[in-house]
């Protein structure tokens, strides 16, 4: 699958997921300790609104926010928000040489590309967490999920050694491509709310 596909597919399943929270919901807990349902989202969504002016060269530091971290991007209506944030993501990846320029990661100067497969993999692996969090259908887009195994295949040992995810939970030889990805990804893919 082209990435830029992906990407928007990814952003699409994630959106569709906020706008299946209910109001109960927004302080439940996800597969990311530290997060709530609220948290998560906040997240994401700071990830989205950065998307244009990183891919325009700006760094977080630049920007002046960094992933939504401390800061209540969501407002009343979240729902709003996430679709707002999402589609200006989607609008910043439209360019013809979007995949062509070099952006200032928080490690340094990395290609576009890298950055994009990045972003897929949050809204990817995030999607995941919310749906089990919220109840519903955790299954991911496979031409996705394949899109972001291929690529993070390759990068599992220098995610865990940076820290950036947990360590690797084991699944059946026969588990399929996403159980395998989020694994991967330090998730167990059985993960339920009261676990």
């Amino acid at each position: 699958m082209e990435l830029l596909e992906a990407y928007r597919r990814g952003l699409r399943e994630f959106t569709d997921r906020v706008a299946q929270v209910d109001a109960a919901q927004w302080s439940a807990p996800t597969p990311c300790r530290e997060w709530d349902v609220r948290a998560l989202v906040n997240h994401v969504v700071g990830v989205d609104r950065q998307t244009a002016p990183v891919l325009a060269g700006e760094t977080a530091a630049d920007i002046g926010h960094e992933d939504g971290q401390g800061q209540d991007l969501l407002g009343p209506d979240p729902v709003r928000a996430a679709e707002e944030a999402a589609a200006a993501a989607d609008g910043a990846v439209s360019s013809a040489d979007v995949l062509d320029r070099t952006v200032r990661g928080a490690t340094g100067e990395i290609p576009a590309e890298e950055y994009l497969h990045q972003m897929l993999a949050e809204h990817l692996i995030h999607g995941w967490d919310l749906a089990v969090a919220i109840g519903v259908d955790p299954g991911l887009d496979p031409a996705v999920v394949h899109e972001c195994a291929d690529w993070f295949t390759s990068r599992v040992a220098n995610y865990q050694a940076g820290q950036l995810i947990r360590t690797g939970i084991d699944v059946p030889a026969g588990a399929d491509e996403q159980d395998r990805l989020l694994a991967a990804f330090g998730r167990d893919p059985d993960w339920a709310p009261d676990s």
